[in-house]
C-alpha cells in the first residue's frame, strides 16, 4: 500500500520534529539537567513518535475502506491494520 504524497511529507516533517527533540534530549543529558526535565522531554518525543504511527494507521485505514479489496491484495486488510493499532498500545 502506498500512502499519500501529503501523508508521507506530514510523516517526514513530524520524524524530522522528532530527531531534533532526541537530539536536545542527548544534550540535556551532557548538559547534567535534571531528571523532572529530561523525562518530561523523553515523554514528550514518546508521544510525537506515537502519534506519526497513528498517523500512519490512519491513513492505511482510510486506504482499506476506500478499497478494500485493493488493500487485501496488497496484504492490508482491515485485520492486519487492527493487528498493527494493538503494536501501538
Amino acid at each position: 500500500m502506498r500512502l499519500p504524497e501529503d501523508v508521507t511529507a506530514d510523516l517526514q516533517r513530524r520524524l524530522r520534529r522528532i530527531e531534533g527533540q532526541i537530539r536536545g534530549l542527548q544534550q540535556m543529558l551532557a548538559d547534567d539537567r535534571e531528571c523532572r526535565e529530561i523525562v518530561t522531554q523523553v515523554s514528550a518525543a514518546s508521544r510525537a513518535i506515537d502519534q506519526v504511527g497513528f498517523r500512519l494507521l490512519a491513513a492505511g485505514m482510510h486506504a482499506c475502506l476506500a478499497d478494500e479489496s485493493a488493500a487485501a491484495a496488497d496484504g492490508f486488510d482491515l485485520d492486519e491494520v487492527e493487528r498493527l493499532f494493538l503494536k501501538l498500545r
